[in-house]
């Protein structure tokens, strides 16, 4: 017997209790037969402000983690999606093996991590070496961001980090200031712009930003989503987020 719903695909997705934006973008690209059951990493919405806010925000993050894989596959998924992004790519390449270990080894099935998706979704696209990177982060969280693409040997040009003042408020960063950090973080010596942070509603504005760019624009739960379908044999082409989606 298979879910009546989930008949392709039944995913277990874990992301932060503050994330608003994760959900409904998985949603929105979800094929039929396909479906998304949401465990939530319970933590504060608590000031960010400086790095010391941001490493109190990652602690709080771990310390709930492996609790939330454990909730939500009480559903028995066939595969895990990590609907958070930040711990993904901490220390680098080396880190994100290694917490992919640990948590496929807690859940007992596969797992899809933004950093992994965003590395898989840049080697669709020919020639791509050199990136703009947007992340809602403070500068200790962009360092990470910046080694793991190093390590997977990118070179980032351009970083704008928004510095969002608490975990929730990362979803009040507007579309008009999503083109704006895309413009920034862009130039001619930039092959693909990549988005980082779940809780940046960016999977629309990043597949309109190809059009007048000529360029991959990666929004990471565009990239995480992909990698998931793809990971499980699920091939459909869904359109409105970027040639990721609709061609890969």
């Amino acid at each position: 017997m298979v879910d009546s719903l989930g008949y392709r695909m039944k995913f277990g997705v874990i992301a932060p209790s503050t994330n608003t934006s994760v959900q409904p973008e998985f949603d929105a690209m979800r094929p039929v037969g396909v479906t998304n059951h949401f465990s939530r990493i319970v933590i504060p919405d608590n000031p960010v402000t400086s790095d010391d806010d941001f490493n109190k925000l990652m602690d709080d993050i771990r310390a709930a983690l492996m609790d939330s894989v454990d909730a939500v596959m009480t559903c028995r998924p066939d595969y895990l999606v990590m609907g958070m992004s930040a711990e993904t790519f901490w220390d680098g390449l080396e880190g994100s093996i290694e917490l992919e270990r640990r948590v496929e080894e807690r859940a007992g099935v596969k797992v899809a991590m933004g950093s992994d998706a965003c590395r898989a979704a840049l080697g669709c696209y020919d020639n791509v070496k050199r990136l703009g990177v947007i992340t809602p982060y403070m500068p200790v969280g962009d360092v990470q961001v910046r080694k793991f693409f190093t390590d997977c040997g990118f070179e980032v040009v351009n970083l704008k980090g928004l510095k969002c003042k608490s975990p929730m408020q990362i979803a009040h960063v507007s579309e008009t200031e999503l083109r704006d950090a895309i413009n920034e973080v862009d130039g001619p010596d930039v092959d693909a712009i990549v988005q980082v942070g779940t809780n940046l509603a960016m999977a629309r504005v990043a597949g309109i930003a190809e059009f007048w760019l000529g360029k991959p624009v990666i929004a990471i739960n565009t990239a995480t989503y992909w990698w998931a379908l793809r990971q499980n044999g699920i091939a459909d082409k869904i359109q409105g987020y970027g040639t990721l989606l609709a061609r890969h």
